[in-house]
């Protein structure tokens, strides 16, 4: 049964999805379930993978990228994440904002920032979440304040991939006070080493936990007038196009999860007997398996479909949502009917399932909560 076939993929994107497959049987699915265990960050793989070209894929290659475009990244995205979400969520956050840097930055910006961390020497990250708010882009209180050379940031960012181990960050902060919400906000590239930046790791999280999360806390940080991104007051409609094709993205990352709830309930129920038969000829098991691949069919369907209109602009914000939204439903519901169909096994943290089950918890959440999504549906919708 192979549910990430290519039959829905681009010719295009083919190779590097094969690529991605091969990687993950070979660096990922061996050691996944130690460092789901340890929680240490995955240094040794995210290097295979830049070795093996699927990490900073998506920097242009005027800057030493592979130039991936979203149907390769979302190719990526799904075979990495059947073997791992984890190690794949850090593996793609390893350039997490660059391409708000490659879109609406300066030359001078891509030079500096996007060529480390293309050449594999630096590490990227993005920062815009806060304690107190996720979703609310509108809501966020950390500020900038202009000064005579530069910009001072004072506030703190939550749940900051890669905000210990990354060099910089594209940040998300508080410009101006002006009646529309929306044009306040401006982003900033941040070294980590500048003075006033302080970061941690949050406490240990129950899923992805190869994949390392910080809290910032900005002092008076200071970044020269030079690390503003694009215009000053068009942040928030930077990262509204950012998030389009990230959230076609994170659909990936539901089929990949969803993919490895299925795989496993199969299996299960095709080893396992009960009653004196395998647990597979009971037809209530049957109609759950049926329904998981029905629903995971579909998902798949809708995601790859959004990934093509997202890229051709068409509707782009309707469709990314739908995207995210389906595919990470599917993969809690997927996981949650594997549990089941486990049965006691389920609960033990050396089976498969139990690292998925918890797992899928995150990607509804991330980079825009369900619940927004279906206000943007709806909204964009007619």
């Amino acid at each position: 049964m192979d549910l990430l076939d290519d039959s829905v993929v681009p010719e295009h994107a083919r190779p590097v999805k094969e690529r991605a497959r091969a990687f993950a049987a070979d660096h990922i699915e061996p050691v996944a379930a130690d460092y789901h265990s340890t929680g240490e960050y995955p240094w040794d793989v995210l290097e295979a993978g830049m070795d093996a070209g699927l990490v900073a894929g998506d920097i242009g290659e005027a800057w030493g990228g592979n130039g991936y475009d979203l149907l390769e990244q979302l190719a990526i995205a799904e075979e990495l994440f059947r073997a791992d979400a984890g190690i794949a969520l850090t593996l793609q956050l390893t350039s997490f904002g660059c391409s708000i840097v490659e879109d609406y930055g300066t030359e001078a910006q891509a030079e500096e920032w996007l060529e480390p961390v293309a050449a594999h020497d630096q590490v990227s990250g993005l920062a815009v979440s806060e304690p107190d708010t996720g979703s609310d882009m509108a809501g966020m209180t950390t500020a900038a304040e202009r000064t005579d050379d530069g910009w001072l940031l004072n506030g703190e960012k939550y749940w900051v991939g890669n905000a210990v181990e990354a060099d910089w960050l594209t940040l998300y902060a508080k410009t101006d006070d002006h009646e529309k919400p929306h044009d306040n906000y401006s982003l900033f590239i941040v070294p980590t080493d500048a003075e006033g930046y302080h970061a941690e790791h949050i406490p240990e999280k129950i899923g992805m936990r190869a994949s390392k999360q910080g809290h910032i806390v900005l002092d008076d940080c200071f970044v020269p007038a030079a690390n503003l991104v694009g215009e000053r007051g068009n942040g928030f409609r930077m990262l509204a196009d950012f998030f389009n094709k990230g959230r076609v993205i994170v659909g990936g990352h539901g089929l990949g999860l969803a993919a490895a709830a299925l795989e496993e309930a199969w299996t299960f129920v095709h080893e396992r007997e009960a009653f004196d038969r395998s647990v597979s000829e009971f037809q209530a098991v049957q109609h759950i398996l049926a329904d998981m691949r029905t629903e995971f069919e579909a998902a798949r369907a809708l995601t790859w479909r959004a990934a093509e209109q997202v890229h051709a602009g068409e509707e782009p914000g309707l469709w990314a949502a739908m995207a995210k939204l389906k595919a990470t439903e599917v993969a809690n519901d997927c996981a949650e009917r594997s549990m089941q169909l486990h049965g006691g096994r389920s609960v033990l943290a050396e089976n498969r399932i139990s690292r998925v089950y918890r797992d899928v918890r995150i990607p509804v959440i991330y980079e825009g909560a369900n619940e927004i999504q279906r206000d943007l549906v709806y909204r964009q919708s007619g």
